[in-house]
């Protein structure tokens, strides 16, 4: 019994941080696991500042900042009034590039006519990067994909900011930096690819070779896809979610569904991996409330198995899915 007695009184000083002869045990520093991953619950113009800051990494040279534009019709998409006082801190162009489907940015007169009307010319106009043509550019992961093909432009630029919203996706299940710099970033016929896994690079036959047993391949295209542009950019890309507007649907969707889950914040990081899948962990462990429920959002991603593009572009070496929350509120 004595012995279990000086056991309890060893455990209780060890716990307290002391040693049995009263001498001070500093504590030891704990290293954070995973990529870092910086949030604010803020979601304004100053807070996207302020966040990029915190990042410590500066974007420089020709600074392109990749957004959606958001369909013609639709009101979910990052608006010029978030997220203008950013580009202009970062010296930035905003870039986009023309859609495969049939719409209102479908070919670049009609889109640069939405980028005017959704605001953007007020910040400074968006480059659509795939209005002169297009190029090929390697792939890490040549199983459905001998490449990737952007917009053109691309090679005007010397680094990237990823801005993209967090949000769900027809397709896609959800949609957050991986997808913007994938199909985001893709021309018409490099979207078409994307989709089809590599059965074609015709806009015109995006809907011919799309299968729903093919939809991990998908998914495993637009993994690759992203990396591509990583790589591209020999890692120069800096990722931000907004986590605002969270509807199930895209912004590439005109008449999108309304959100039933209350914004979030906006989170950052070098790791997009990490990134989209600390979002996802944040949908997913939502306590729900009247007016702020996860529930539509969460069978969106998972009837289309979404979690396959964070694993895949886990997979062939992108990021990681490890990470730790650095608050900057």
């Amino acid at each position: 019994m004595k012995n279990i007695f000086l056991m309890l009184a060893a455990a209780t000083l060890m716990f307290c941080g002391c040693k049995g002869n009263n001498e001070k045990v500093e504590a030891q520093p704990v290293a954070e696991e995973g990529a870092a991953v910086y949030m604010t619950e803020s979601i304004s113009p100053e807070a996207l500042i302020k966040i990029y800051d915190a990042l410590g990494v500066k974007a420089e040279g020709r600074v392109a900042v990749k957004i959606s534009t958001g369909e013609a019709g639709g009101h979910n998409y990052l608006k010029p009034e978030l997220i203008g006082d950013f580009v202009k801190h970062v010296n930035g162009k905003l870039v986009e590039c023309n859609t495969a489907y049939a719409g209102k940015r479908m070919n670049t007169t009609d889109h640069l006519a939405v980028i005017d009307d959704h605001g953007f010319n007020a910040i400074g106009g968006v480059d659509i990067m795939d209005a002169d043509g297009e190029i090929k550019i390697p792939v890490r992961d040549t199983t459905y994909m001998r490449y990737n093909i952007v917009g053109k432009n691309l090679q005007n630029y010397d680094c990237m900011i990823n801005l993209a919203h967090f949000k769900g996706h027809q397709m896609g299940g959800f949609g957050g930096v991986l997808k913007n710099a994938s199909i985001g970033v893709a021309s018409r016929n490099g979207k078409t690819y994307i989709h089809t896994n590599g059965q074609s690079e015709d806009y015109t036959h995006l809907w011919d070779f799309i299968q729903p047993e093919n939809q991990d391949k998908f998914l495993e295209c637009m993994a690759n896809a992203a990396a591509a542009v990583h790589d591209y950019f020999n890692g120069k890309v800096i990722y931000i979610n907004v986590m605002n507007n969270m509807s199930i649907d895209c912004d590439c969707n005109g008449n999108p569904a309304a959100p039933e889950l209350k914004d979030m914040g906006i989170l950052a990081s070098t790791d997009p991996v990490a990134l989209d899948q600390a979002c996802l962990d944040l949908v997913y462990q939502h306590q729900n409330a009247e007016g702020d429920d996860a529930t539509s959002l969460k069978a969106r991603i998972e009837k289309q198995h979404g979690i396959h593009t964070v694993e895949h572009a886990e997979k062939i070496g992108l990021g990681s899915r490890k990470y730790h929350i650095v608050k900057i509120d």
